[in-house]
């Protein structure tokens, strides 16, 4: 848990940002439109596509009402059309206008100009300093942003993010991957009570996957970890085991394993960094190299209702 002092700071923080970058007036970058308008214009983005008005949501965090009325604004000046999507009309598809193109290009140029403003009174070793300071905020924030969510193994999420990771096994092994040799668990192994399986999600959009089995006369076992590449670096996978070990834990599990292979040498680095021994084989997974168990510690285990045994 974060301290009082560090509370303090990132509320420091927030008023600076906030106060630098024009965020506290009507009329941001010196336009006609308070900052959300002008940030849906620019997250719309000026080619023909358009963005889908779910996904733009869920990019901004935003709910569907306020979302709505921005929409509404914006399109009452005329810069923006939505309308269904012609393969699902259940889907809104949102797209600028050429009113909308002219102005989301004159947002660039202003964003441009304040971003110019706020290094120009520092000295180059400063500029640097800075830029290196919100790259590494940025990375942090958006680690902060992402969800881990339990959902069934047979959710479009869970299943996006397991065709992604047999499409990089494939590429990854030297023997190629086929899951039909591979000792994959059956959906049910995955499903409470037996187990669980996680999508970490940014944005609304799936960027990792990681199941646990729960057998109740084995240890538990962690089965198709995988991160999408765009958010390596940002402590998911790490995340992903402690997530699954605290799960371990309260379920009354003392043993994590896991299998793998010995093209993974991140992973296999990752492993041994948070823990896990190197083990004999514990079991014939044709593609596997190496097997790991780790002493859980975690939370203590909780009862039918959900109270902690102690």
């Amino acid at each position: 848990m974060a301290d009082d002092a560090q509370i303090a700071q990132v509320r420091r923080f927030n008023r600076t940002v906030t106060e630098r970058v024009g965020v506290l007036h009507d009329h941001y970058l010196g336009l006609d439109r308070p900052i959300g308008e002008a940030r849906l214009l620019w997250e719309i983005g000026a080619d023909d596509a358009g963005r889908d008005v779910r996904r733009l949501r869920e990019r901004l965090g935003l709910d569907s009402g306020y979302m709505s009325r921005l929409l509404r604004a914006l399109a009452a000046d005329g810069l923006v059309a939505v309308r269904p999507n012609p393969r699902d009309r259940r889907v809104r598809t949102a797209r600028l206008t050429a009113a909308g193109r002219a102005e989301r290009a004159l947002l660039e140029r202003h964003s441009d100009t304040l971003a110019g403003t706020l290094l120009e009174p520092l000295n180059s070793a400063q500029r640097g300093r800075l830029v290196a300071a919100m790259a590494e905020v940025e990375r942090l924030l958006t680690a902060a942003t992402v969800t881990l969510d339990a959902v069934d193994p047979g959710h479009p999420d869970a299943r996006s993010c397991l065709t992604a990771y047999f499409a990089e096994m494939r590429e990854s092994f030297e023997t190629g991957f086929d899951p039909a040799l591979s000792l994959l668990p059956d959906a049910g192994e995955l499903r409470p009570p037996h187990g669980v399986f996680l999508v970490a999600r940014l944005h609304g959009e799936p960027v990792g996957c990681a199941g646990l089995k729960l057998p109740a006369d084995a240890p538990a076992e962690i089965k198709r970890m995988w991160v999408a590449p765009r958010v390596r670096g940002l402590g998911l996978a790490r995340r992903f085991l402690a997530e699954l070990e605290g799960r371990a834990a309260r379920h009354g599990h003392d043993r994590l394993r896991l299998d793998t292979n010995k093209a993974l040498t991140t992973a296999i680095g990752l492993y041994r960094a948070y823990g896990f021994d190197e083990v004999a084989a514990f079991n014939d997974e044709p593609y596997a190299h190496h097997w790991f168990e780790k002493r859980v510690t975690g939370p203590a285990p909780e009862d039918a209702a959900g109270r902690r045994l102690t």
